[in-house]
């Protein structure tokens, strides 16, 4: 056999394991029309950011939702906002890591601040204009065996949380002002459930299963399109003390913290978009803050034994 007859057998050998031209894929068409947009800090770690949730989850997103866009878009940072069912499940997630920036009420902050190191950082401004706020002692306004506040004495009291400012706390220290000690009352309930606990104080007094309840500032209003605020009779208004606040959890990174700070003292009512965000927030501006600025209500919750 010539060599070249066996060179001609081994290329047709070699034409046979070769794969066929129709095998091979198609080639991939790409549309340079349709991208993507990158999202600003989307591929970030996850800053999460709570609203201690004294009302409903739903009230809670839809009054922080702009805000936490906001911060993201001026920070570059990945915030996104997450939901505890009740406030000690928010004091503890904020002890365990799980939330980054807190949005609390003052005796929630002092608590956390004593059993875990949160750090606050800024204050709101109340609509009222003040950084201060207080807490309101209701009735029916039928209750016949209600018309001071002496009256308490021996009823039965709803209160939003056994964590809350307005709706617990100070009520309790001006009940003790008067002389009135929580054994005094027949008996005193927190309101049930997760979230929209200043709603439930209201509806159970309005529906007469309680004499008293005690709630924030400006949470009648709330339920203005549900049920006739003119039966829910105002009894008392506390002292007000250091309002609301942002605390970041102990360990996180210090120029996270000044972003969000920088950020949150950048909006300004009188600009119209930030107008926006702040009046669904329900504040009319952020301020910094330091530890000491509440010390009012760490000397009230030792007065009322509640450390």
């Amino acid at each position: 056999m010539s060599i070249c007859h066996v060179l001609r057998l081994i290329c047709a050998a070699a034409l046979l394991v070769l794969p066929g031209c129709s095998d091979q894929p198609e080639p991939l068409k790409v549309d340079l029309s349709e991208r993507e947009e990158i999202v600003p800090g989307a591929h970030q770690p996850v800053i999460t950011y709570a609203y201690l949730p004294q009302y409903s989850h739903t009230v809670s997103f839809e009054r922080h939702q702009r805000l936490v866009h906001y911060l993201s878009e001026a920070t570059g940072l990945n915030i996104q906002q997450v939901f505890p069912e009740t406030f000690h499940e928010h004091m503890l997630m904020l002890g365990q890591g799980k939330i980054d920036i807190s949005y609390a009420n003052p005796f929630v902050y002092a608590l956390t601040a004593e059993r875990f190191g949160a750090r606050v950082f800024a204050k709101i401004i109340e609509l009222s204009g003040e950084a201060a706020f207080g807490g309101l002692i209701i009735t029916r306004q039928d209750n016949p065996d209600i018309q001071g506040i002496e009256d308490c004495r021996g009823k039965r009291w709803i209160a939003v949380d056994q964590f809350s400012a307005g709706g617990y706390l100070f009520g309790l220290g001006h009940f003790i002002d008067h002389g009135i000690r929580p054994e005094d009352f027949a008996e005193i309930v927190f309101a049930p459930g997760p979230g929209g606990k200043q709603e439930s104080v209201i509806l159970g007094v309005y529906a007469g299963r309680y004499d008293v309840g005690t709630v924030r500032e400006g949470a009648l209003e709330l339920l203005a399109d549900k049920i006739d605020l003119s039966q829910i009779r105002i009894l008392a208004r506390t002292p007000r003390y250091p309002g609301w606040n942002y605390a970041a959890r102990p360990g996180l990174a210090i120029d996270v913290v000044e972003a969000v700070k920088k950020a949150m003292l950048a909006l300004d009512p009188a600009n119209p978009e930030h107008r926006v965000i702040l009046d669904k927030a329900a504040m009319h501006g952020i301020i910094p803050a330091k530890a000491e600025d509440f010390d009012a209500v760490r000397a009230l919750v030792r007065r009322a034994g509640l450390q």
